[in-house]
């Protein structure tokens, strides 16, 4: 990718280009690394901004959908900016949606892909066996269409993470928080343009869950990719940058 991650303050971020403002922000097991592709590519028209989510440095009794999407809306002022693109997958996108409907204002476009927020069938609520790396390759692997993208390094994160104490509470504080923050009768206040990008085979947020986004966000359009689990950026770059940028062309920047 990889510009250097800046440090500012409590703040920790990758930007680069210039333009319109495109945040993206990853999920629960997401890393900067997830979009390096779409970094790589829409920072030629845009500034795009990662900022790296405070999931595991929350208090316990802190750890939820809305103090991340607090934290957004923190990080955001702090930067100064009037108005922001917005993208978000799997719990980033929950979290995208639970800032632009606290801060319509500030949101030009909004961009979901895996998206919690209605339902989702992820890790549950305890990890049985997280020391068996065979158990949490295989649960890894279940992300994706294709299990080789269950690399040996993404597979030994995710181990590393679980097996850490203080970081599996954060964890399994917020998968149940986003399965509690259920939005469905919220996203009719959603009235800025909003595109889905969806897996065809994604098990974690299965198709159904992006045609009941496609019918509650009053202003939406739905994309596809076939051969495709719950991270479309990852597992389909350049289908997903297609789209994206197809659909970014007919929009007001």
């Amino acid at each position: 990718m990889t510009p250097s991650i800046i440090h500012e303050g409590k703040f920790s971020f990758i930007e680069q280009g210039e333009g319109p403002v495109l945040i993206s922000l990853h999920g629960l097991f997401g890393a900067l690394s997830n979009f390096a592709d779409l970094f790589n590519h829409f920072s030629q028209r845009y500034k795009v901004v990662i900022p790296l989510m405070p999931i595991y440095d929350l208090p316990v009794d802190q750890t939820n959908v809305k103090e991340l999407a607090a934290f957004v809306k923190q990080f955001i002022e702090y930067k100064g900016y009037e108005k922001v693109n917005l993208l978000g997958n799997s719990l980033g996108g929950h979290v995208a949606l639970v800032y632009t409907v606290a801060n319509p204002g500030k949101v030009n476009l909004l961009i979901l892909t895996g998206s919690s927020g209605l339902y989702e069938n992820a890790f549950g609520g305890s990890f049985p066996r997280r020391e068996d790396k065979e158990f949490i390759r295989n649960r890894v692997a279940y992300t994706f269409y294709d299990p080789k993208n269950a690399t040996d390094e993404l597979v030994e994160e995710v181990f590393a993470l679980i097996n850490d104490r203080e970081k599996l509470v954060r964890i399994l504080a917020l998968a149940k928080s986003a399965i509690r923050h259920n939005m469905s009768e919220e996203l009719h206040t959603i009235k800025c343009p909003v595109c889905l990008i969806w897996g065809k085979q994604d098990g974690i947020t299965p198709p159904e869950v992006a045609e009941d986004f496609h019918k509650l966000l009053p202003n939406n359009q739905l994309f596809w990719i076939d051969h495709c689990g719950h991270a479309p950026m990852m597992e389909q770059p350049a289908e997903f940058n297609r789209i994206l940028d197809s659909w970014l062309s007919t929009q007001k920047p």
